[in-house]
């Protein structure tokens, strides 16, 4: 049988289409959206910090993160702090030990943080630090999924990720590997 003839077999036999259910709530446990993101993202390696504003952030980073190395920042809050990413070659980013970036709320359900690109100042930026920092509004923690895609589904974006804990592999001896693919470290910073 020729690949031609599988696809029209296929294509021939699709299922009818249904209209999605136009209300879904999924939401049915009556939880603290912080406190159950705070638990599922130390879970998955990622930490978490509460911090009532940007001064006391900057103070907490300076106690935890490298202090030798590159910093780079997305948040022009932090320009006295950290350099601030300029669009271009991305092969500039190869050694930034630390970035900081804002995200737009978290996800209860399994500790992700949805960014977009405005806000990653580069889209490598998350993902080729070594050391990554989000800065996330207390008040913007959903609790499911749903919500989530229910908060971004008529909004168009470029490009844009849910970051989840630091990067994790185990595909190499079945050995776990932190920080193979992407940062070694992901800090949440929650503000007011």
């Amino acid at each position: 049988m020729s690949r031609e003839s599988i696809l029209n077999a296929i294509k021939q036999n699709q299922p009818e289409l249904s209209p999605l259910p136009t209300e879904v709530d999924f939401c049915f446990e009556d939880i603290n959206p912080v406190e159950k993101f705070k638990q599922v993202l130390e879970f998955i390696g990622g930490k978490l910090h509460a911090v009532s504003n940007y001064a006391e952030a900057k103070e907490y980073l300076d106690s935890v993160m490298p202090p030798a190395g590159q910093w780079i920042t997305a948040v022009p809050e932090f320009q006295d702090h950290a350099a601030f990413v300029e669009p271009g070659d991305p092969h500039l980013l190869e050694n930034v030990d630390v970035a900081i970036i804002k995200g737009h709320f978290g996800v209860a359900e399994n500790g992700a943080v949805w960014v977009t690109e405005e806000l990653m100042g580069a889209r490598a930026l998350p993902f080729i630090t070594q050391h990554l920092v989000i800065l996330l509004n207390k008040n913007n923690v959903v609790p499911l999924m749903q919500q989530a895609y229910q908060l971004i589904a008529d909004k168009e974006y470029g490009y844009a990720a849910f970051i989840a804990g630091p990067s994790k592999t185990a595909d190499i001896e079945q050995s776990l590997v932190i920080g193979a693919h992407g940062p070694r470290s992901l800090t949440v910073i929650l503000t007011d």
